[in-house]
């Protein structure tokens, strides 16, 4: 039978780097919308909200006739937003879900391929997540790497190069993390309980929890073509814009 999975995009207004990112106009449109409308292609969807804990937000989705709920804006990060929002949308719908997966806000150029790709990944792993190839940037603190098992499960995850490239002969690949991540409900509901944990708190990577509990996280090399740019810095949204502008988005 076919997983009930409810997408969510997790939109907070105060960001350290970028306030207000979400509501950021990308040709005539606030982020949020380009990712949302992106997001409402991907086939494996049972459901699609924003969660968020700002009215502008909220009025933002409103007026582009997109489904949003607010949560407490004092909550520690993305995911435990996701599982706040998936009850309270259960509650106020009557709808149970078999999984979640987080869709990062910031991702305008989003392929809903990836989405698909995470929710078939589900079907054998509690929590999952993708990567890409890296080939260029490898000391920038902002792309997030990640190295994986021969089993395709996450080993870890880091702001630094990783793997160092000691035995330059090898060529290893260098693999990109890709901000989004699926969970089983009940997986979901387990996260949000386990206590903060080093590593985690160190490189300031909420996945890095899971791993430092002892759960696994199932990762897959994403067949999308389409280049991965998160928007962290008004310089990201420059080259989106751009992007956005000469491409058929």
């Amino acid at each position: 039978m076919r997983k009930k999975i409810l997408g969510i995009i997790p939109a907070r207004y105060s960001s350290t780097r970028f306030p207000g990112k979400p509501l950021a106009d990308i040709n005539g449109k606030p982020m949020i919308q380009h990712v949302y409308e992106r997001a409402r292609k991907a086939k494996s969807l049972s459901g699609l909200l924003i969660a968020t804990d700002d009215k502008r937000i909220l009025d933002s989705v409103v007026n582009f006739m997109g489904e949003a709920v607010m949560t407490d804006e004092k909550l520690p990060n993305g995911t435990a937003r996701c599982e706040q929002a998936a009850e309270i949308y259960s509650h106020l719908f009557g709808e149970k879900f078999d999984a979640v997966i987080n869709i990062q806000g910031d991702e305008p150029l989003l392929d809903p391929l990836m989405i698909d790709e995470v929710a078939e990944l589900l079907n054998e792993a509690e929590a999952a997540t993708l990567c890409s190839e890296l080939n260029e940037d490898f000391e920038n603190p902002n792309i997030v790497k990640v190295v994986m098992s021969q089993d395709n499960y996450a080993l870890y995850f880091s702001r630094s190069l990783i793997p160092y490239r000691r035995n330059k002969n090898l060529n290893t690949k260098i693999y990109q993390h890709i901000g989004i991540y699926g969970y089983s409900y009940e997986f979901l509901k387990k996260y949000v309980t386990l206590e903060p944990t080093p590593l985690s708190e160190t490189e300031s990577l909420e996945q890095l929890k899971i791993l430092e509990h002892g759960y696994k996280i199932k990762i897959k090399v994403t067949d999308s073509k389409i280049k991965s740019l998160g928007v962290d810095t008004p310089e990201d949204l420059e080259k989106v814009r751009e992007i956005i502008k000469d491409a058929a988005f």
